[in-house]
């Protein structure tokens, strides 16, 4: 008892562990944190939370798409999620005509809802560990495993996910899907069952003057007064079971769907958030650390900035390029700003001697226990990081500067290759089906959401500065054109690409296709431009690909090692887009001296922000006339204000956007949607003075819905309280 004591003590107090920090597996809670949680406030018991043999508050919480989290809030399977979520399905579906991006939508009859082909809302219905099996198969299966990665495999892992649970299985529960995830670097393993629906439609969408409003000014930003929130609905066939798009499918009955509750949280009053957390970092080493704000975050932040004021200024000019580019400029932004916080709390709150602690204290421990094998990976890291330096920092610049910044630089190849063997063989059979198929792949690349003069301006400024920071030697050797050809000259080497190239435009593929050669393909510049940057991209990852193992290897056996020393108790492990639980407590913050954050926002911020001038602070004049009439219905505050958006001590991330934050008895009051960017760096380490989740207050929600768009039957739909 008392070395149970002692050991308890020693993890308390050698971490700085802060109770808000972590994001929880549920089926771990009872063991974990749900003490800690029932002193904070929680009035549920665990099984209320995470039951496998019944339904529980998981059963109202779906992973939406593949990057973000969704909330079951009624009987006939509506679910809310964030504006910014739905956003590309808004996009798709918005014209000039019908803009919804600009206008909103509300679908007043599930008649009017909207298919989203390709949308997915994912289930989780039961989590088990199956550390010892996957052990099990891996020393079974070790003849396979020929360069000692497997551990992390994901083909593998999913594979023995089918075998544990049968072929059977899964042929008798349509739409169900099992999947197995490592965690702790590949020292625990649990199996995650999953039932998955495709016929998701659109339900409602507020104008982005409400849903983005504050746009990218106030993203990563508190104060915040955005309505980001969406509306689906989930369609099944006649038995509940997930099925593809049908006029005939029929709205799901849910297991479970959410209460919503508009008497809202006090200051430190108890929370929860429930969601599919993407990714964190959180076991770094120091050299990891540096390597993240020295090379891929130094990277991202200036190739980003470069391409971001290329695209807005395009965007401004002409309203349908703003259609066109809303989203892929969103996207970009956030992992922009997302990097400069990043390095401001790696340097503020100084991580890489905060990891350097924590290394030695493992070392200590490692040379008392004659455990050297977790010395060994440690300089193993070391080693490896200072090694791949150079080859990262190409990576990264290749990756962020061309392959994502250039649109043409992803121009489909594949067919063209097969067209211009069977020109050259005169192969009349494959020269028809290959055209068509050719002639298909320049539709999907030149599609609605793309424009030739904005991909030629964004290439010429990408590949300018691209060409200042990476020696001529290590480019690509489509470049050496660039160079000798073209005297450096980036603009006449962009030009000479659209003007010459099949794709380059419509006009371009209409004279090929009246006249087709195999020597017009093979000297395409666009295509040529195409196979050089992918052969430098396959070229450093080969190159990296030499780190790769002896790298896992170390990290695993250095988690190993932080496992064996404190106990996996003591520890969230990493998000992976596995469902998890984080808590805390509503509160504000002091970011700088004298500078104090209340918790709470109302619509008297988004007036004071209001700039008709500014595209970002645009106020819809039946929001102003609410506001001046005070015409809020049952949502207002009790001193006559309407609350728009409220900040937790919630530890989250990327993922996580659309997650329900709920109250101590599983209510829910608000959908999380950003982070204040000075918390940024919580997924490296959590900062309990300044990390803080916001969220959308649900009584803005609420009446944007009823008050502002008039969709009252959407209102009557939920259960609230």
């Amino acid at each position: 008892m008392k070395k149970s004591f002692l050991s308890l003590i020693l993890i308390l107090t050698s971490f700085s562990l802060s109770a808000d920090e972590g994001m929880w597996m549920l089926h771990l809670l009872k063991r974990q944190k749900y003490p800690e949680m029932k002193r904070m406030g929680l009035k549920l018991e665990d099984y209320d939370i995470y039951n496998p043999d019944g339904a529980s508050i998981k059963d109202a919480v779906v992973q939406f798409g593949g990057g973000c989290t969704g909330e079951v809030v009624s009987s006939r399977g509506l679910v809310l999620t964030n504006h910014h979520c739905g956003y590309g399905q808004i996009q798709n579906h918005s014209t000039l005509e019908h803009n919804y991006l600009e206008n909103g939508f509300w679908a007043m009859t599930t008649a009017e809802e909207l298919p989203n082909p390709g949308l997915t809302v994912t289930f989780i219905d039961k989590v088990e560990e199956v550390t010892d099996y996957v052990k099990k198969c891996l020393q079974r299966d070790k003849s396979l495993d020929k360069e000692g990665v497997l551990f992390l495999s994901p083909a593998y892992l999913n594979n023995i996910a089918v075998e544990r649970v049968g072929a059977g299985f899964l042929r008798e529960n349509p739409g169900t899907d099992v999947e197995i995830k490592p965690f702790f670097d590949g020292n625990q393993y649990f199996l995650f069952i999953k039932k998955i629906y495709s016929d998701v439609r659109l339900v409602g969408a507020p104008p982005s003057s409400i849903g983005k409003f504050g746009a990218d000014t106030d993203n990563w930003m508190w104060p915040r007064h955005t309505g980001d929130f969406s509306l689906f609905r989930i369609y099944a066939d006649k038995n509940g079971n997930p099925t593809a798009y049908s006029p005939d499918n029929v709205p799901l009955k849910p297991k479970r769907w959410l209460t919503v509750s508009t008497r809202g949280a006090n200051e430190n009053d108890f929370v929860m958030i429930l969601g599919f957390p993407g990714t964190t970092h959180k076991f770094y080493t120091s050299w990891e650390v540096s390597e993240r704000r020295d090379i891929d975050n130094a990277v991202r932040i200036n190739m980003r900035r470069v391409r971001q004021e290329t695209l807005l200024n395009e965007m401004l000019a002409d309203p349908r390029v703003n259609i066109q580019y809303a989203s892929k400029y969103t996207g970009s932004t956030n992992a922009y700003k997302s990097a400069i916080g990043s390095n401001w709390a790696i340097d503020k709150r100084n991580f890489v001697m905060e990891k350097k602690r924590q290394q030695e204290r493992l070392a200590g421990w490692a040379r008392k226990k004659n455990k050297t094998q977790y010395l060994a990976a440690l300089d193993t890291i070391q080693r490896i990081v200072q090694q791949r330096g150079d080859l990262r920092f190409r990576d990264r610049m290749l990756n962020e500067g061309i392959v994502r910044g250039i649109e043409f630089a992803n121009v489909p190849v594949r067919n063209a290759d097969s067209l211009i063997r069977a020109l050259q063989n005169k192969n009349e059979k494959q020269i028809g089906e290959l055209t068509s198929l050719f002639v298909s792949d320049y539709r999907s690349f030149a599609n609605k959401n793309y424009n030739t003069s904005v991909d030629r301006k964004v290439a010429k400024a990408m590949i300018a500065e691209y060409v200042r920071l990476v020696p001529r030697e290590k480019q690509p050797a489509i470049f050496s054109d660039l160079h000798t050809v073209f005297a450096g000259d980036v603009n006449s080497f962009v030009d000479n690409i659209f003007e010459n190239s099949v794709f380059g435009n419509e006009a371009n593929l209409e004279r090929f296709l009246s006249s087709p050669s195999a020597e017009a393909l093979i000297q395409d510049p666009m295509f040529a431009f195409a196979r050089s940057v992918k052969e430098e991209e396959i070229s450093l990852r080969d190159q990296q690909d030499a780190f790769t193992r002896s790298y896992l290897i170390a990290r695993r056996s250095y988690l190993k090692g932080v496992l064996e020393m404190d106990g996996s108790a003591a520890y969230a492990p990493d998000a992976n887009l596995t469902l998890r639980l984080a808590y805390g407590q509503v509160k504000g913050y002091a970011p700088r001296d004298a500078v104090c954050y209340r918790p709470q926002t109302t619509l008297e911020g988004v007036m004071e922000k209001e700039d008709p001038r500014n595209w970002e602070f645009v106020v819809p004049e039946k929001l102003k006339k609410l506001y001046n009439n005070r015409d809020y219905g049952s949502y207002a505050l009790s001193g006559g204000k309407m609350p728009v958006a409220f900040i937790a001590s919630t530890h989250t991330t990327g993922g996580n956007s659309g997650s329900p934050v709920m109250n101590a008895r599983g209510e829910l009051i608000g959908i999380n949607f950003d982070r204040n960017w000075e918390g940024v760096g919580g997924d490296i380490q959590y900062l309990p003075d300044y990390q803080r989740s916001i969220a959308v207050d649900i009584r803005y929600v609420l009446f944007i819905i009823d008050k502002f768009a008039g969709a009252t039957h959407l209102i009557e739909e939920m259960d609230i309280r």
